[in-house]
């Protein structure tokens, strides 16, 4: 349960650092290609996501939600889950719910009512 608690918070915190509108998040956010290149990372949910991995395994000294010793390994494996997991359900729910799309499947259609 510790890690399923600890993907949402990490998912949560990716979505809210990469796409909130909140004026102070919006003025601190640097432009993509500022910061010699490494802008991107605040504009990409898999990228921001391994940061805030390591960050919540430094966190979890002072939350009783999850508890992860500060090691190397540990730095790297939550950096990726986080990375990983906050990417794929940024890519399955959006703003308006879980996202759908049918391209193969439209064009299938038109080429049968043709």
């Amino acid at each position: 349960m510790e890690i399923f608690t600890f993907i949402l918070c990490a998912y949560g915190l990716t979505q809210i650092l990469v796409y909130s509108d909140m004026p102070l998040l919006a003025r601190l956010r640097p432009q993509k290609d500022s910061l010699g290149g490494y802008g991107k990372v605040f504009h990409c949910p898999m990228c921001m996501g391994f940061h805030v991995g390591w960050f919540l395994m430094i966190l979890s000294q002072f939350t009783e939600l999850f508890s992860f010793d500060v090691s190397l390994t540990n730095f790297l494996l939550l950096g990726c889950l986080s990375s990983g997991t906050s990417y794929i359900f940024n890519m399955v729910f959006g703003d308006q719910g879980i996202k759908h799309e049918h391209k193969y499947l439209d064009k299938q259609v038109d080429a049968a009512a043709s």
